[in-house]
């Protein structure tokens, strides 16, 4: 594992105080604050590389995915938890701090504001001009067929082979797949993001029935969009492990490649059948993420 993620035990008991355990966040499944908390502390040593000294983005909902109220939350709240920690961003050193969290203690905190989705940058605090991932959004249109996504996805998988990059892929819990690649954190953000671009249009110049590099509404239908800019400076893609404020509770689960074709769709993980899947997955599929990590060439 990478130096800017070091191993990470079992969570201990966290200083934050749930206020109002029993809100239901998810109302039709049932959903409540603590089952949040709980089900983040079972995951927290498979999630927290992906998620620790990473300037976040966070989308709060205080009532729930029902409420009215939905912030997508860059920067500090009146009575923000401590635990969630304001850092300067170097390019904006007089502007509004950005978010991250360095411990468990800092994810309850994101519970206990009602973050029901939490996206960081694809690079840690400790280096904030060198990217440690590149993430390819497979976004299908309404009309696409799940077995076409899968197909798309082994279509990055292979591109970014032929480039000498490692790929992990992972459910969105949304509407599509992440791929995933690690990289040695050398290239800065523009080279990163043209890598990704090229990728894209590249997909789209091969097989223009299939795939779009531009996100042209217009156009959508029977197409994937091969969305590539969660790869500039600040943006941001959904964590893994992270929950979706979606219908059904879905989370954003990293899985096996060989898992692909028994999956039934990007929403297949929710909160009620995830225990069932870390009691029953013979590892973590993504166990060699950083390990894999390699230069962008």
């Amino acid at each position: 594992m990478s130096p800017q993620n070091p191993p990470v035990s079992h969570p201990p008991a966290s200083d934050v105080v749930l206020t109002h355990p029993d809100r239901l966040y998810w109302p039709d499944e049932g959903v409540s604050k603590q089952a949040l908390a709980d089900y983040y502390a079972a995951v927290w040593p498979f999630m927290a590389p992906y998620l620790v000294n990473r300037p976040l983005a966070l989308l709060r909902l205080p009532n729930g995915i029902k409420g009215h109220q939905r912030f997508f939350q860059k920067h500090a709240w009146k009575g923000m938890n401590p635990h969630i920690e304001e850092v300067a961003d170097p390019e904006e050193r007089d502007g509004e701090k950005l978010l991250r969290i360095v411990d468990f203690n800092g994810l309850t905190a994101l519970v206990q504001s009602a973050a029901l989705e939490i996206h960081p940058w694809g690079t840690t605090t400790e280096n904030w001009e060198r990217p440690d991932m590149i993430t390819m959004d497979l976004d299908p249109g309404e009309d696409v067929a799940w077995s076409a996504v899968i197909s798309a996805a082994l279509d990055v998988n292979a591109r970014l082979k032929a480039r000498g990059l490692a790929a992990f892929v992972k459910t969105s819990g949304g509407k599509g797949l992440h791929v995933v690649a690690p990289l040695a954190p050398k290239a800065g953000w523009a080279a990163v993001k043209d890598f990704a671009h090229s990728l894209a249009e590249s997909m789209s110049a091969d097989a223009p029935e299939k795939y779009l590099s531009t996100a042209t509404k217009a156009k959508r239908g029977g197409h994937i969009y091969i969305d590539y800019l969660r790869n500039g400076r600040g943006n941001t893609a959904v964590a893994a492990y992270s929950t979706r404020a979606r219908p059904g509770a879905p989370v954003s689960m990293p899985i096996d490649w060989s898992e692909l074709n028994e999956i039934s769709g990007p929403a297949a993980f929710t909160l009620a059948n995830v225990p069932q899947r870390l009691e029953t997955r013979p590892s973590d599929p993504w166990r060699d993420f950083f390990d894999a990590a390699a230069p962008l060439e």
